[in-house]
């Protein structure tokens, strides 16, 4: 097992997921909150979705989408410990 080439992997996935909870997370919900009020989703200005469901949503999803990325790294590199 190539272990420099397994961590490099994982600060990649770690990285890009980390940039979009930043995004969806303090971008959306704080930075573009004005600008995405003036769009509606099911009645509600969608600033206020992200900073409400949006951003929890995107936790969650990204926690499975890391689960899933981390256990295919695992298996590519036998390192389940």
């Amino acid at each position: 097992m190539d272990r420099r080439t397994y961590w490099k992997k994982n600060l990649k996935y770690l990285t890009l997921l980390l940039i979009v909870w930043f995004v969806v997370g303090v971008m959306c919900t704080f930075v573009f909150a004005e600008y995405l009020n003036q769009f509606r989703i099911g009645g509600f200005p969608i600033g206020f979705w992200f900073s409400t469901q949006g951003a929890i949503i995107t936790f969650v999803v990204l926690i499975f989408i890391y689960s899933m990325l981390m256990d295919r790294l695992d298996e590519k590199y036998n390192s389940e410990q």
